[in-house]
């Protein structure tokens, strides 16, 4: 296996020059003049400053949706100005549709792009085509920002200050926008960036962009970008620093049964129930609690930024949404805290979405060494410096410390990641990575520290069609384990009509990471090729493509044993009106290495060293996201282990624009085995509401009620930004028992944040 890493390494090495010299497009390049101005400019989506008036006119936009073939109908004209301190953008975005009103889900921040009207501006400040900057806005001067990375990879968890207002008016509306220079990272006394502007028109369903972007490609993707040309030199700001400080006043109440598990899951569902019946409950006095803490950023280079965290507070952070575990292995969420997310893919991109060296969500959380139980504990401070050191290397250097529980039985910890990458040829990278998790206590022993050092060949083509990737990851333990590395690669073609990937993986029987990580399974090598094919119908008034697509992903043991694989067809359709429909047919193969029970309750396990071949077809459908009323609904049923699976999901949501929405949803599976194995029905049913009082109040509330881990959770948001990423926070969270809705525990939260530049 190691023969093939090496392999692929050298193909994909040999091919990136050739690759490197394709056009991005066949479209005559863009380019655009900033003029620098003097002259004050309020931002208030009225374009009457002189500045906007001597601005040089971006225009003639190209329709990437529903067909790439054509200009857009829906005007577009953009404008670029600049000072010593802020980038201006402003947007005319005509509007010739007079009898339909403007698609927009809410006021709230950082709304979803595709379901809205929108103007969005890409921005690539070192012209690499691959990592850069998203701001966009609607019709109602809502906004949304964004880390694009790996060409067109958007991350909409980044929150950052800027200053936008939007304006409509009788044949268009206008987004105006200033972005502050110490918000970007860019090289100093430069006077070229490359950039893109998108246009989301849902009035007339139609999406398009300056450059053309072809239609199988998202309108982020940096490969497609003109150069903006600033006629003086961009300087860094005297002072970029901003310091941020939280207070949190927290009140929380535990009235579980005595000896209950109050994160019972999966197979301690029986446990839990056993002990709610048979013991009386406890009720444990309100504790409460107050706190305080610090962000700061300080630019080190306009282009390198030192991130630093003191006694942080994740506590307003949205819980993650209840899931149906029916897998025999552990179960992926993304991070979602904010300190972890900035410049995020230099650490977290490394490796496959199922062989991650890093995943930043194990920080902060210990198994405790008496109950097994995964609890959280805190984090003492934590320090990033990430960012460019020229053009062509990225760099990121990572600290974390964390505190031991009250009782001991989680230690306290220490991160440490370092991250260097070098841009090769057009779009291509080298990168290597190194990570260390120490504990200090005497009582360690065997787990004093977890080790991993990488070395990765990423492949962009310049036209964005073909992508690859091989790697070599290696850990160390202190009982030094052999077979303790993990190496895999692949390559992809994205087409037009045909599209492609083909991916192999070894991981080694002692790659053993996930106190560091996320490795689900370990002791296997994994193929994994894939083939679609897209039929674009520009001349249909019904359907704008359609194609079929096959799958199959092979696991086998390291000496050979089949563990699983699975045989996947299906075909899907678009529809002009955005609405979506899916047809698959599966044929899988499991080898159960280890007693499994497939209900995940605790029930009667099937035998290890068995198999099973099991054939399941599915149908969904998804409805226009245009009209205020949605719908999904998918439904499949097959064979599932030695018994049967029967699953519902249907969603059905309702736009009271523009001020929010509601949603509802339910998941039901039914699993049928026969006797003596637990046959069970397991229900998710969620309400979602999601309400923008203004631009500056916002509401969150959701309640989920979960079969399978028997528990009803509450959890609601009111969120007041009283200035640019500066907030007020009230979050109650409480977790019930479903038959009765006796609390298990609660929680009240009222957190203040303040973002202040100096």
């Amino acid at each position: 296996m190691k023969k093939l890493t090496i392999f692929l390494f050298i193909f994909l090495l040999s091919n990136t020059y050739l690759l490197a010299q394709k056009s991005a497009s066949k479209y005559p390049p863009k380019e655009l003049h900033a003029v620098y101005t003097d002259s004050a400019i309020t931002v208030d989506g009225v374009l009457n400053e002189k500045a906007w008036q001597n601005a040089e006119l971006a225009k003639d936009f190209y329709m990437n949706y529903p067909s790439d073939s054509s200009m857009a109908k829906s005007k577009t004209e953009i404008k670029i100005t600049f000072d010593k301190k802020f980038l201006y953008i402003a947007a005319i975005c005509y509007d010739e549709i007079k009898d339909k009103n403007f698609v927009v889900t809410s006021l709230r921040r950082d709304f979803d792009g595709g379901n809205n009207d929108n103007v969005a501006f890409y921005i690539d400040p070192f012209g690499d085509k691959l990592n850069g900057f998203l701001f966009a806005v609607t019709p109602y001067g809502v906004q949304r920002e964004g880390l694009i990375s790996n060409g067109d990879n958007l991350d909409q968890s980044w929150d950052n200050k800027w200053y936008s207002e939007a304006k409509v008016y009788t044949n268009y509306w206008v987004a105006e926008v200033a972005i502050p220079f110490s918000t970007l990272r860019f090289k100093e006394h430069s006077q070229e960036w490359r950039m893109n502007f998108g246009r989301i028109d849902r009035k007339r369903n139609e999406m398009s962009s300056w450059v053309h972007v072809p239609i199988n490609y998202r309108l982020s993707s940096l490969a497609f970008s003109g150069a903006i040309h600033f006629d003086q030199p961009l300087h860094k700001p005297k002072t970029n620093i901003s310091l941020i400080p939280y207070a949190i006043v927290e009140g929380t109440k535990d009235q579980l049964p005595e000896n209950a598990n109050p994160y019972a899951h999966g197979s301690t569902i029986n446990n839990l129930e056993t002990q709610r019946v048979e013991l009386a409950p406890r009720v444990i006095p309100a504790n409460h609690k107050a706190n305080v803490g610090l962000d700061a950023k300080i630019a080190v280079t306009p282009s390198l930024n030192l991130d630093i965290t003191l006694n942080p507070d994740f506590s307003t952070v949205e819980a993650d949404v209840q899931v149906t575990n029916l897998s025999r292995f552990e179960l992926f969420f993304p991070e979602r805290r904010q300190f972890f997310v900035e410049n995020s893919d230099l650490f977290g991109s490394f490796g496959f979405s199922r062989i991650r060296p890093f995943f930043s969500r194990r920080i902060g959380i210990g198994r405790d060494r008496n109950s097994g139980i995964i609890v959280q504990n805190p984090i003492y401070y934590g320090a990033r410096l990430s960012g460019r050191l020229n053009k062509d290397w990225r760099m990121g250097l990572m600290n974390m410390q964390t505190a031991g529980t009250d009782n001991g039985n989680v230690p306290s910890q220490n991160y440490t990641v370092a991250a260097l990458q070098r841009q090769v040829f057009s779009r291509s990278n080298i990168a290597g990575l190194f990570i260390n998790r120490q504990r200090f206590d005497s009582e360690a022993g065997n787990d004093a520290y977890t080790r991993l050092v990488g070395l990765e060949y990423n492949l962009q083509s310049a036209d964005n069609k073909w992508v690859g990737k091989v790697f070599y990851h290696r850990a160390f333990k202190p009982n030094d384990l052999h077979d303790n590395h993990a190496h895999a690669g692949y390559v992809g073609y994205r087409g037009r009509k045909i599209w492609s990937f083909v991916n192999y993986e070894y991981v080694g029987r002692n790659y053993r990471i996930n106190d560091i990580g996320f490795v689900p399974r370990t002791n296997l090598w994994r193929f994994e090729p894939m083939v679609g094919v897209n039929f674009y119908t520009p001349q249909s008034k019904i359907v704008n493509r359609h194609g079929p697509f096959f799958y199959q992903n092979i696991y086998w043991s390291l000496d050979g044993q089949m563990q699983d694989w699975n045989t996947s067809v299906q075909y899907s359709v678009d529809f002009l009106n955005t609405a979506y429909l899916e047809v698959g047919f599966n044929r899988d193969f499991t080898f159960l290495f280890n007693g499994f029970d497939p209900t995940n309750t605790g029930g009667k396990e099937l035998p290890s060293n068995t198999s099973y071949v099991n054939h399941r077809g599915y149908i969904w459908f998804m409805s226009s996201r245009i009209p205020k009323l949605g719908y999904a609904v998918s439904t499949s049923y097959g064979e599932y282990f030695n018994g049967y699976r029967t699953n519902f999901y249907g969603e059905l949501s309702y736009r009271f624009q523009p001020y929010g929405s509601i949603n509802i949803n339910i998941d039901y599976n039914n699993l049928s085995f026969p006797a003596p194995y637990t046959s069970r029905d397991f229900a998710l049913v969620g309400t979602r509401a999601d309400v923008s009082f203004s631009r500056k109040l916002f509401f969150t509330g959701f309640l989920q009620y979960n079969q399978q881990s028997d528990n009803v959770n509450l959890n609601a948001r009111l969120q007041w930004r009283f200035k640019p990423v500066s907030d007020v926070f009230l979050v109650y969270m409480e977790n019930y028992f479903p038959e009765n809705f006796a609390a298990k525990n609660r929680s009240l939260v009222l957190k203040v944040t303040y973002w202040l530049n100096i």
